[in-house]
């Protein structure tokens, strides 16, 4: 195994507290998260006693309001927190993300009593949140889910099956969209529901080319009795909130791509330096250094496009189209970089004792999750040209 260490991203960050806490994420993954990976990854281990300890640094709530126990810090920092997590273990990074993609409901349209109640404990009490959107019949199509709460007094009954579900079965709460109305987008609803709500229950994790310590699996709500309390944000108004959800968590696969693809080059570099043919370093190709030339550079570009993303989030400026490039881009980037570092590492690349295979069949996913690329192509293109069929 190559023994060259790689040298850390040279980030630009706003302040000192922001480089304060990259020293400690780093910290954090080369002495809990990077031993241990290859082994749980193989093992389908998830490593919820590392959530916890992320949680009681303050890392699980990063993007949100320090009043409820978050870290008041930009998008800015808070992703390239992700891309530090990825780049160590995708698990870690992406499950990160869709913590914060659980909470983002109830943070941006939940009452005050709401979110006094429940965002300390989401965001720096230990808790690990799913995020409940897709369905078996209903993924890119999200308006035409089937899962339904039914009004019972002060309660709602919420029945159906959910599908993709990371964190499902394992997670301490899910934020649901269920049908309360009338078919299409607007008969949605959002409901903040515990994960120990009799009645819920979640299938086997799925069996998964990558991925394998992150718990991905199908969720069922029979009968799951939640009170209004619950409910967030106005009636109806479901789809709009997940939908608004997902427009920041876009930016956190974008950045978990791009850490993804960062520690292939760092493998491929490693290797190449170190391997000998022919009397030389296999770095001392043309080939194979124009190969890590477009590797970094795709690399760079994918950085430059979610951190502008970020900016116009954090400015309180539209930033949907370019959320959508970032998802885009950033993960065919981490597919093409991670099979490039297969290419360069030649048989050994095809083994699993160096890492480079496994980032290859975790890249994939994220071209998938979130919205899958072609969804993105849409996304992009609308904001171009207009809606189709007009």
């Amino acid at each position: 195994m190559p023994d060259r260490a790689p040298q850390p991203v040279d980030r630009q960050l706003p302040t000192e507290e922001a480089r304060d806490l990259i020293s400690l994420v780093r910290d954090i993954a080369q002495q809990e998260i990077v031993p241990k990976a290859a082994e749980e990854e193989d093992a389908g281990r998830f490593p919820r006693e590392l959530f916890t300890l992320l949680s009681r640094s303050g890392l699980l709530g990063l993007p949100y309001d320090s009043e409820y126990g978050g870290g008041d810090q930009p998008y800015e920092v808070y992703l390239q927190v992700l891309e530090e997590l990825a780049a160590a273990r995708l698990t870690v990074g992406l499950g990160v993300s869709v913590h914060s993609l659980a909470s983002y409901a109830l943070a941006a349209y939940g009452t005050k009593e709401q979110q006094v109640e429940h965002l300390p404990a989401m965001l720096g009490g230990g808790l690990l949140g799913a995020y409940c959107l897709s369905e078996p019949h209903s993924g890119s199509d999200a308006a035409a889910l089937r899962t339904k709460a039914v009004r019972d007094g002060d309660a709602w009954v919420i029945t159906g099956t959910k599908a993709w579900i990371t964190h499902g079965g394992i997670a301490d709460f899910y934020t649901v969209m269920a049908r309360t109305g009338e078919e299409g987008p607007r008969g949605i609803t959002a409901f903040l529901v515990p994960g120990d709500a009799p009645g819920l229950s979640a299938a086997p994790p799925e069996k998964k080319m990558g991925m394998k310590g992150s718990p991905t699996a199908q969720v069922h709500f029979d009968g799951v009795r939640v009170l209004d309390d619950r409910r967030i944000g106005e009636e109806g108004q479901g789809l709009t909130i997940a939908l608004t959800a997902l427009e920041s968590g876009r930016l956190g696969i974008a950045a978990c791509a791009i850490g993804v693809a960062q520690a292939a080059l760092d493998e491929a570099l490693s290797y190449a330096t170190e391997r000998r043919q022919f009397g030389k370093p296999i770095a001392d190709f043309q080939g194979l250094r124009f190969m890590l030339a477009d590797m970094a550079t795709q690399i760079e570009a994918g950085r430059a496009l979610y951190l502008a993303a970020a900016r116009l989030r954090d400015a309180g400026r539209p930033f949907a189209r370019q959320a959508a490039m970032a998802k885009l881009h950033c993960t065919d980037t981490a597919m093409r970089v991670t099979t490039d570092a297969v290419q360069i590492l030649g048989g050994y690349g095809y083994t699993a004792d160096f890492p480079a295979e496994r980032y290859m069949r975790e890249a994939k996913v994220l071209q998938i999750v979130e919205g899958t690329n072609q969804i993105q192509r849409m996304v992009i293109a609308r904001h171009l040209v207009g809606p189709e069929g007009r």
